[in-house]
C-alpha cells in the first residue's frame, strides 16, 4: 500500500485513526502555501492569519530561506555536537547580533529552550548567587504558556494542561500577571529568576500595563534576581520591534527565541544570555543531538537575515496599527475588546455571542484562517510580509462575520 500524497482526501481520517487526539483543528486540509496564502486539497485559497502561532513571520516558503535549506541539504544535515560543523558558528554570531546577547545555546523546540533557560537560571542561582543546592525558586505568572513539558505544565495555571500529568517539578511560585508589586512581595533569598512573557499570547493576547516590564527589571536588579523573558511568540518582529521588551526600553538577563527562528521550514530554538549566565554550563551539563545541527543553523541564519533585511519589525508596527484601527472601526456588538501590539492581535468576543471558535469557523468559510484561544479570543497573527491590500481583503471577510 503506497503512502498517501499530500492531497489524499483521506488524510484527516488517517490522522484521526492513527494519531493521538491532542488537537482539534479546523476542517481545512492545506496542501500548498506561498507567502501569506495557503491552498487546500480542492484548490481553494485562504489567507493565513495565524502563521503557525508566529512561526511564519517571514511567510510561507520564503525563497531565501528555501534556498539556504536546499543548499545545505546537498552538503551535510547533521553532525551532532560531537564534532564541529561550518554553519553553527556563523549562525550563533548572527543571532548574537540580532538578540544583543553575547551567547546562545541552540535547541529544537520552544519548550526545550525554556527548559534550557530554567536549568541555567537554577544553576546560576546555586553557583553565582549562592542559593543552597536544591532550593532555587523561580517566579512565574498566572495564565502563562511556556510549553508542554512536565516541568512547564507543572507551573501552569490552566487546569487542562496539568490534569493527569502530576507529580510536578517543585520550585515555582505563581503571581498575577501584570502586577510588579506581587513579584517583589514573592521574592525571597532563594529566588533565582522571574520568568515572564512580554505579552501572553496563548492566554488571549494579554498586554500588561504600561511600565510593567520596566518595573520588573528594576525589582530584579535590586534583589539580584535574573529577569528571564520568553520571546518565543513575541520576538523576531511580531510586536513591531525586534523584541517585545524593547517597547519599554529595558534589557532582560536572558531570553528564549524559537518559532520564526526556523523560518517556517525547520524546528529551531535558542536560549540567549550574556556570559554571566551562560558560563554556568560546562561540557556535559546540557545538550541535544539535533541542537545546533548544520541544517538548522543555515536556515536560522537565512531566517534572521530576512527579518532584518526586509525590515519586518517596522512592517509589523505599521500594518499592525492599521489592522487594529480597522478592527476598532467595526463597533461590533459581538466584540468585548480588541487588544494587541504589532501584528499580534486578540479580538475577545462576548460569551453571549458564542465561542471564538464559532467565529473562526465562519471566517474559514470565507477564506480566512485564524484560531481561537482561551475560549473567547480570536487571535490574528498573520505573516509579517502581509500587505495593506491583504489586510483590507481580510477585513472584507471579518467585518460581516463580526458585525
Amino acid at each position: 500500500m503506497s503512502a498517501p500524497t499530500p492531497s489524499d482526501p483521506s488524510a484527516p481520517a488517517l490522522a484521526a485513526t492513527y494519531g493521538a487526539h491532542n488537537y482539534h483543528p479546523l476542517p481545512v486540509v492545506v496542501t500548498h502555501a506561498e507567502g501569506v496564502w495557503v491552498t487546500d486539497q480542492d484548490g481553494r485559497r485562504y489567507l493565513d492569519m495565524l502563521s503557525s502561532y508566529s512561526a511564519l513571520n517571514q511567510g510561507h516558503r520564503h525563497p531565501r530561506i528555501l534556498a539556504a535549506a536546499r543548499e545545505q541539504l546537498d552538503r551535510v544535515t547533521l553532525t551532532s555536537r560531537a564534532f564541529h560543523n561550518d554553519q553553527l558558528g556563523p549562525f550563533l554570531k548572527r543571532l548574537s547580533e540580532v538578540s544583543g546577547f553575547s551567547r546562545s545555546l541552540p535547541m529544537n523546540s520552544g519548550a526545550e529552550a525554556v527548559e534550557t533557560g530554567l536549568k541555567a537560571c537554577r544553576k546560576w542561582g546555586h553557583t553565582v548567587k549562592g542559593i543552597p543546592e536544591g532550593r532555587a525558586r523561580i517566579i512565574v505568572a498566572a495564565n502563562n504558556f511556556h510549553g508542554r513539558t512536565i516541568t512547564i505544565v507543572g507551573f501552569s495555571t490552566e487546569a487542562q494542561y496539568r490534569a493527569g500529568f502530576g507529580p510536578f517539578t517543585p520550585g515555582f511560585d505563581v503571581v498575577p500577571y501584570g502586577d510588579a508589586a506581587a513579584i517583589e512581595a514573592m521574592i525571597t533569598p532563594d529566588t533565582a529568576a522571574v520568568l515572564l512573557e512580554p505579552i501572553q499570547g496563548e492566554a488571549g493576547v494579554v498586554v500588561p500595563p504600561e511600565g510593567y516590564l520596566k518595573a520588573v527589571r528594576a525589582i530584579c536588579t535590586q534583589h539580584n534576581v535574573l529577569m528571564f523573558l520568553d520571546e518565543i511568540q513575541t520576538g523576531l518582529g511580531r510586536t513591531g520591534r525586534m523584541w517585545a521588551f524593547e517597547h519599554e526600553d529595558i534589557r532582560p538577563d536572558c531570553i528564549t527565541v524559537a518559532k520564526a527562528l526556523g523560518g517556517g521550514v525547520y524546528p529551531l530554538s535558542a536560549f540567549c544570555a550574556d556570559d554571566a549566565v551562560m558560563n554556568v554550563f560546562t561540557p556535559g551539563d546540557h545538550g541535544s543531538t539535533f541542537g545546533g545541527n548544520p541544517m538548522a543553523a543555515a536556515i536560522g541564519r537565512a531566517a534572521l537575515d530576512v527579518i532584518v533585511d526586509e525590515q519586518l519589525p517596522a512592517k509589523a508596527a505599521e500594518l499592525g496599527g492599521y489592522f487594529m484601527e480597522r478592527l476598532h472601526e467595526l463597533h461590533s456588538p459581538h466584540v468585548r475588546e480588541v487588544r494587541g501590539r504589532g501584528l499580534l492581535i486578540g479580538v475577545e468576543v462576548h460569551e453571549a455571542s458564542g465561542t471564538a471558535r464559532t467565529f473562526c469557523e465562519a471566517l474559514q468559510e470565507r477564506g480566512v484562517l485564524c484560531k481561537d484561544t482561551h475560549g473567547q479570543v480570536i487571535r490574528f497573527a498573520p505573516p509579517l510580509v502581509i500587505t495593506r491590500a491583504e489586510i483590507d481583503h481580510a477585513m472584507d471577510q471579518v467585518a460581516p462575520v463580526l458585525a
